[in-house]
């Protein structure tokens, strides 16, 4: 009986439109811009504005809160909805991420583990309630709500691991982003000739690393000569990022066309 129940559960899913884009070049393309202009605008809110990064944090959490109501409450995929509550998360993430390194002094080795076994706790917990772990077709509300929390925790995980690599390894904006860069493609192989590893894995793994990469690329362009960087202005660079951004989904959005299906299921 039990079993008839599930199958059942399973075949109404079946042809359900996934809330999530389709993984392609150019999702990559925005995630990028995505957690770039995450980087540029936390910064903003936390420091060019003087909000500090406690307050700062609270105001991108009420964004995300809202942006991720609205994306959980939509019956299928909307462009706009989903990369707001990613932007979201980049900017709580930024915020976040400084507030423990710096507000409470735990420096970046320390808050990039403990953010690291955070991410790797909430996949644990997602195989274990779920038997696998997604990153496309995600179409009910448990595999929503993990696929967020794996987000938000690993784009916090991703500012962190930017700035200790730029910083505390004397490296630099800009030879950090190369290094995060050069991380990706080595992923990006993998994913053509490693076929032995799972599929999930490898996307999670360069969802985390574009999370460093936009980091370091919104550092150069904003943190001041003397730090390495081309001091232009933060809140500039976010809306001029911010639309460049706008622009690559709606060009997205129209190769994603074929993806609409039946909305979930009420």
């Amino acid at each position: 009986m039990e079993g008839n129940v599930r199958r059942q559960g399973k075949d109404r899913l079946a042809g359900v439109a996934s809330k999530v884009p389709a993984v392609v070049f150019m999702f990559w393309v925005v995630k990028i811009l995505a957690t770039t202009v995450g980087e540029t605008g936390g910064d903003a809110a936390s420091m060019t504005l003087h909000l500090g990064y406690a307050f700062a944090t609270l105001i991108f959490l009420a964004f995300f809160a809202a942006s991720l109501a609205a994306q959980v409450a939509a019956r299928r995929y909307h462009p706009l909805l989903y990369w707001a509550v990613v932007v979201a998360t980049t900017t709580v993430g930024t915020t976040t991420s400084d507030y423990l390194d710096r507000t409470l002094g735990l420096g970046y080795v320390r808050s990039s583990v403990l953010l690291f076994l955070g991410v790797l706790a909430v996949l644990y917990a997602w195989h274990r309630a779920a038997g696998r772990i997604k990153f496309e077709n995600i179409a009910t509300r448990r595999e929503e709500v993990f696929y967020w929390l794996t987000i938000l925790v690993s784009n916090t995980l991703g500012t962190a691991l930017g700035d200790f690599v730029a910083t505390s390894t004397g490296l630099g904006f800009e030879r950090g982003a190369l290094v995060f860069s050069a991380l990706l493609a080595a992923v990006a192989a993998a994913h053509f000739w490693v076929k032995r590893i799972p599929a999930a894995i490898l996307f999670w793994a360069a969802y985390v690393l574009t999370r460093p990469l936009g980091a370091t690329l919104g550092d150069t362009l904003t943190k001041p000569h003397a730090d390495g960087g081309l001091a232009l202005g933060r809140i500039a660079s976010s809306l001029a990022i911010a639309l460049l951004m706008a622009i690559c989904v709606v060009l997205m959005s129209r190769g994603n066309r074929g993806q609409d299906g039946p909305p979930l299921p009420a």
